[in-house]
Parts: structure tokens; C-alpha cells; sequence
């Protein structure tokens, strides 16, 4: 039933015209329907990538995974973007690094930015923890606006996340 479900949830996303809380609150079920009873992870990222970007019209999203001691890219929706990233570098790698969510108004702003795409101008980077508070990987999602993200999306992509 699951898997049927999954199907027809990829083919009906339904996104809401509300306010930015009230899209999130509409799209959460539809992405737990989405990855619940699948357990692959690539095919679920994937998904959750495709689901926010289609839902907020975001210029980037996506996630890098930890590899040694790189954040390597996985599943996104978006531009070309940057393929490797080093722990403790820019956002994404200071996110890892420090185990912690970072939300950057102005990413010229951001002491190390790495510009995988000049047209980023804000961004949000959330860590993927496991229960004993190894980092796996980090979502990271850039918009081309300044002072995009805030504490709504810090708690609705902190919830997604931590469904992983």
C-alpha cells in the first residue's frame, strides 16, 4: 500500500498558496507519505529535493553527503553545483562541522562562502544527524533572494530532516 501511495503522491503534489508556514504544514504529510515504507535512501532525497524546490520555487536544493572528510553532492534540484566541500568550509562545511543549523541571510556576508553559483544570495544549510550525533550529510538549499530563510523554515527543514 505504501508503495502505491508514494506513486500517486509523487504524481499530486499539492502545494498550497498560503503564507510560507502554511505551505509547509501542507507539504510535511505529503513528503512523510513519500519516503514512509522506502527505504532507499537516494530515492528519498531525491524526492524531498524535487517537493521543495517545486513547493517554494527555491534557486538550489539539495544535499551533500560525508564521505571521509568531504561532503560529497547527492540528489538536488537546481543549477550545476559544487561536487565536493571540506569540512569546516563554507556553509555547508561549517554546518557539519560545527553539528549545527545555519541560516545565512547574505552569503557575501558568510567569512569563507564558497560561490558554487554566483546568483545564490541567501541560504539554509541543516546537518543529518544520527542518534549518537555523527553528521551524515547536510540539506542545503540557496536562494537567489537576500534574507530568505528564517524560523520557519529552520523548523519545518529540521523536521524533514530529522524524519531521515
Amino acid at each position: 500500500m505504501s508503495v502505491f501511495r508514494s506513486i500517486i503522491m509523487a504524481e499530486d503534489l499539492c502545494i498550497s498558496n498560503g503564507s510560507k508556514a502554511e505551505k509547509y504544514q501542507t507539504l510535511l504529510p505529503q513528503i512523510k507519505s513519500l519516503i514512509e515504507g522506502e527505504n532507499d535512501l537516494i530515492a528519498n532525497l531525491a524526492n524531498i529535493s524535487a517537493a521543495l524546490k517545486e513547493t517554494f520555487g527555491f534557486f538550489w536544493v539539495g544535499f551533500y553527503l560525508v564521505k571521509g572528510e568531504e561532503l560529497v553532492l547527492g540528489p538536488f534540484q537546481g543549477p550545476i553545483a559544487c561536487t565536493r566541500i571540506r569540512k569546516g568550509r563554507g556553509v555547508c562545511g561549517t554546518a557539519w562541522a560545527k553539528a549545527e543549523m545555519l541560516v545565512v541571510p547574505d552569503v557575501d556576508a558568510f567569512p569563507g562562502h564558497i560561490a558554487c553559483n554566483s546568483l545564490s544570495r541567501s541560504e539554509i544549510v541543516v546537518p543529518l544527524i544520527r542518534e549518537n550525533g555523527e553528521v551524515w550529510g547536510v540539506l542545503d538549499i540557496d536562494s537567489e533572494s537576500l534574507n530568505t530563510f528564517d524560523e520557519t523554515d529552520a523548523r519545518f527543514l529540521g523536521e524533514i530532516c530529522s524524519w531521515l
